[in-house]
């Protein structure tokens, strides 16, 4: 049995923690969490499941995190509920709203989030995430050209400091070993 997640997304400076404090905005796993399109893609993950009978699903923000980050770390399914169990990140990464010290899911889930979510899924997932992390560098790349014309132009003209090269620490004398020379210089010695 599937339930769609009907609440929006929760933003990292709203996740609970335990001791109070927030996630950093510009930690990988927030910033993957931003360019991946979680909505776009949970009808067809939801079409593989039931919506009356059966047991209650994970959400498709949860399955796809996990298998995310199981591949990402390159690590076991057990060591992959683990990593999540302790770490706040990947709990906001795979949609949790505060933390818990608890697993959000046993291991033998992954088995099934990766029966449900085929390859050809996570390769439309990839391309639209590209496609967003283009846009967003392509964006920032033009307002950067906009600010830093005048900037570039006095920076060019500043000196950046001083280049000192030392070449003794490596010998100039040393003959690579398909040098002729060292045979030559080897039958020399032996007689």
């Amino acid at each position: 049995m599937y339930r769609k997640q009907g609440q929006n997304p929760i933003s990292a400076e709203n996740f609970e923690l335990a001791a109070g404090g927030k996630l950093s905005e510009d930690n990988r796993w927030v910033i993957m969490a931003s360019f991946i399109p979680w909505t776009e893609f949970e009808e067809e993950y939801s079409s593989c499941l039931s919506l009356e009978i059966g047991a209650l699903a994970k959400p498709f923000r949860m399955a796809l995190g996990a298998l995310i980050i199981k591949e990402k770390l390159g690590i076991s399914d057990r060591e992959t509920v683990e990593q999540i169990k302790e770490n706040p990140y990947l709990q906001y990464f795979i949609g949790m709203s505060s933390y818990n010290n608890e697993a959000p899911f046993d291991a033998s889930m992954l088995v099934h989030f990766r029966e449900r979510i085929s390859a050809d899924l996570v390769n439309k997932i990839n391309q639209e995430m590209v496609k967003k992390m283009l846009d967003a560098a392509s964006s920032i790349g033009t307002e950067k050209k906009t600010d830093s014309t005048e900037e570039k132009e006095v920076s060019e003209l500043k000196n950046r400091g001083k280049l000192i090269l030392d070449a003794t620490c490596a010998p100039g004398d040393i003959s690579y070993p398909t040098d002729l020379g060292l045979l030559n210089q080897a039958y020399c010695r032996q007689k």
